[in-house]
């Protein structure tokens, strides 16, 4: 299993109602999480077959910025 890490634009809880049925919907994703306390609104995925750029695409569908991070 792999998990990625995102710096993004995801900072209420409102955003994360927004991004939620895309991530969801999304095959492939066992869990994501986003960590608005965080100054860098990190969201954490565990995929055992989506790459990161699938994931950055469905984020920015989405409407929200999101930049892969180690």
């Amino acid at each position: 299993m792999s998990t990625y890490k995102f710096k993004t634009t995801i900072n209420c809880g409102n955003c994360v109602k927004a991004v939620t049925p895309h991530l969801n919907k999304l095959d492939g994703v066992d869990s994501w999480k986003v960590d608005t306390n965080n100054p860098d609104k990190v969201l954490e995925v565990s995929s055992d077959s989506l790459d990161a750029d699938t994931i950055k695409s469905t984020v920015e569908k989405a409407g929200f910025k999101a930049e892969k991070i180690s």
